[in-house]
């Protein structure tokens, strides 16, 4: 790939979080076991949805796709990431790049739609309970997770085109740990204003989009607690949404101020500090969330345990 007198890149270097050999070591073992962590928390919430026929309901069949999808977003960057801690070579290809970079935006995206999804469920479950297992039914709930991947996919190939499409010819080095689009930006030799332009178009379309689903779900929802005439039937239909609210809150936080705002005004390093946060913090975090907020999730964990030890 030529573009003038200029070699294009064909591998980069991730630059990583410190260039200090102790201090990588120590990284290492703390990101293993936050990846071992969420590995363990998400698989054991898929498997304990599954076991459980009390769980089988479309509020935890979207539990179980949020743990595959949060499964997905910290393999596609903690192994790569532990290699670049431990390896002498740093580097990338520019085709591994470019499908880590791929396959990170539709898990993202995925996420993001699914969260809203989620809030719509929860209103269609307070504000409509009669009519709640005919709209929710088995098929509508799958043509949800159909229809939010495949405005993933549309979304990663068109952020995948616009930021690969670009020159990358002054330097090789990502001052990341993986391959995100703020980093590839600042390295790209090419004029990126309408790069810019298309990627905060396209990201606010997913975020805003989502949040309004979300907002006016929850505004629904709120309305409908509200006359609930009895404290304990508000409380109990407010638990409900407790785990959701908190795991929307923590992932639009941090997943907004990364990208909705102008690359340039912030330094990577603290933009590797908010990567961390919403690739690994969130996927470890949610089955708690999940699960000690929830009391079918425990009384299901019970008698999981029950069973298998009354079997021995």
């Amino acid at each position: 790939m030529t573009e003038g007198n200029h070699t294009e890149a064909t591998e980069f270097l991730l630059l990583g979080f410190t260039g200090n050999p102790k201090l990588e070591i120590f990284l290492f073992v703390f990101f293993l076991f936050i990846y071992m962590v969420i590995l363990l928390g998400n698989f054991g919430m898929i498997m304990l949805i599954r076991i459980n026929s009390q769980l089988h309901t479309p509020m935890y069949f979207f539990i179980s796709n949020l743990a595959v999808l949060d499964v997905g977003i910290s393999t596609i960057i903690a192994p790569r990431m532990l290699m670049t801690l431990l390896a002498t070579s740093k580097a990338i290809s520019f085709t591994g790049c470019c499908v880590q970079f791929f396959l990170f935006c539709i898990a993202v995206t995925c996420e993001c739609c699914l969260l809203a999804v989620m809030a719509y469920d929860r209103f269609i479950a307070i504000c409509n309970p009669l009519l709640y297992p005919v709209i929710m039914s088995k098929w509508f709930c799958m043509l949800l997770m159909l229809a939010s991947h495949l405005v993933s996919y549309l979304h990663a190939i068109i952020e995948t085109i616009i930021v690969f499409n670009l020159s990358f010819c002054r330097s090789t080095i990502i001052n990341h740990f993986f391959c995100d689009t703020p980093p590839l930006l600042k390295l790209s030799c090419s004029d990126t204003y309408i790069t810019d332009i298309v990627h905060f178009t396209c990201c606010a379309l997913i975020v805003v989009s989502t949040t309004l689903i979300i907002l006016i779900s929850y505004i629904y929802i709120l309305v409908a607690i509200l006359r609930i005439s009895s404290a304990q039937g508000r409380c109990k239909a407010f638990s409900t949404c407790a785990s959701h609210l908190t795991a929307v809150t923590i992932f639009y936080g941090t997943g907004s101020f990364m990208y909705l705002r102008a690359n340039s005004k912030y330094a990577m390093d603290q933009d590797k500090i908010i990567s961390v946060f919403y690739t690994l913090a969130i996927p470890m975090v949610n089955p708690m969330i999940y699960s000690l907020r929830n009391k079918e999730v425990k009384e299901a964990f019970k008698r999981t345990l029950k069973r298998r030890f009354s079997s021995q």
